[in-house]
């Protein structure tokens, strides 16, 4: 069983920064897959940002050149920096963690707004 935290959250201008954080509880944290994956109101979750437990990294197209991905294993916690941000990042921001034949498990979200 993994239990995942997020924080980080909160209201910010256009093209100000944000980071989040996801701190997992459990074992093996450096086996799974890590992810954010953001809701806004009326739309579907979708993919932000993917890390697996290799480090490799993918990002959605519009996020590209804005946010990083990154993990710290230490510290069993993966963060999304995101820079230059738009009122269309306003959105519910989830942290996932994934590992075949272990299981696949959402933090609550964390709220971001970006707004003047």
């Amino acid at each position: 069983q993994v239990q995942l935290v997020e924080s980080g959250g909160g209201l910010v201008q256009p093209g100000g920064s944000l980071r989040l954080s996801c701190t997992a509880s459990g074992s093996s944290f450096s086996l799974y897959a890590m992810g954010w994956y953001r809701q806004a109101p009326g739309k579907q979750r979708e993919s932000v940002a993917n890390i697996n437990s290799g480090g490799s990294t993918t990002y959605a197209d519009s996020v590209k050149g804005r946010f990083t991905i990154s993990r710290d294993n230490a510290k069993t916690t993966v963060y999304l920096q995101m820079n230059s941000l738009k009122p269309e990042d306003t959105a519910v921001y989830y942290c996932n963690a994934f590992r075949y034949h272990y299981g696949n498990y959402w933090g609550q979200g964390t709220q971001v707004t970006v707004s003047s």
